[in-house]
């Protein structure tokens, strides 16, 4: 087990008044604000508490509880996502983390994908066990996104719309483009599935590679939805592009301008 320091009854008081208050994780402006004291001695508090065991450091001035059946101070995050809101604001949770939460994949992923505005020096930080990837948008391109609860926490994720969206705009977002298109296939089979919208928020993003890879997929996985893809069609701008930046592409498809794996060419592999 553990050592845990003793607290007086002043300090537990205060311990206890901030872990009824705080909204997942300890910052030192919400306890600042919850005990009415300087930040100076709120953070100096909070060191305290997290030199006796009873909080865990998650960064500088960020803290999280540690339960008392703990054998360590050293906690996983009981909710990456309310983490994330703390850490990486202002962003959202997107890629392939937004696809599990709206059922637009069957896979499994041990990373959080999360978008912010920011742009981080380390791009896949392991924080308390979890494993976050950040990706970096301008601030004109943070839209579309949805608040969900997390407990007490408001977060935002990326609606579903917005979430093949960024598919389209980075395949590598659902690991790649062949589970991409089945993202793709799960939101026009769903009740979410908004091909307006999707092309407006398209247009909104102003990536022509957008429209070529899912004016391409959508004749191949779509082909009725005509109106869609005949707009990815009047938006292909110059230039090519790659299906997946990731992958090798032997073939052009000069419709789309999109260079395209040659299993590619003719329709959509596995299908």
């Amino acid at each position: 087990m553990r050592e845990l320091s003793g607290l007086g009854p002043k300090s537990r008081q205060r311990l206890g008044q901030v872990l009824r208050q705080a909204k997942g994780t300890i910052s030192v402006a919400e306890a600042s604000d919850i005990l009415q004291l300087s930040r100076a001695q709120t953070a100096r508090l909070l060191a305290r508490w997290q030199e006796q065991g009873w909080l865990s450091r998650v960064r500088r001035g960020l803290y999280v509880p540690v339960p008392l059946e703990s054998p360590s101070a050293e906690v996983a995050l009981e909710d990456p996502w309310i983490a994330a809101e703390r850490l990486f604001t202002p962003c959202y949770i997107g890629g392939w983390s937004a696809q599990e939460h709206w059922g637009l994949t069957e896979q499994i992923f041990r990373s959080v994908l999360v978008v912010t505005t920011r742009r981080p020096r380390e791009r896949k930080p392991t924080i308390k066990g979890t494993a976050f990837v950040l990706k970096t948008v301008k601030p004109e391109a943070f839209f579309g996104t949805q608040a969900v609860w997390r407990g007490r926490v408001k977060v935002l994720v990326s609606d579903p719309t917005r979430t093949v969206l960024d598919v389209m705009n980075a395949p590598a977002m659902a690991g790649g483009i062949r589970p991409g298109v089945d993202v793709l296939r799960h939101y026009l089979a769903s009740d979410a599935c908004d091909l307006d919208r999707l092309i407006t928020y398209a247009v909104r993003r102003d990536n022509g590679a957008v429209f070529k890879r899912l004016g391409f997929l959508m004749e191949r996985i779509a082909p009725a939805e005509v109106g869609t893809i005949d707009a990815c069609r009047k938006h292909v701008t110059q230039g090519n592009t790659k299906l997946d930046p990731d992958l090798p592409a032997e073939r052009l498809v000069t419709r789309w301008r999109l260079w395209v794996p040659t299993r590619w060419a003719e329709g959509v592999p596995g299908d």
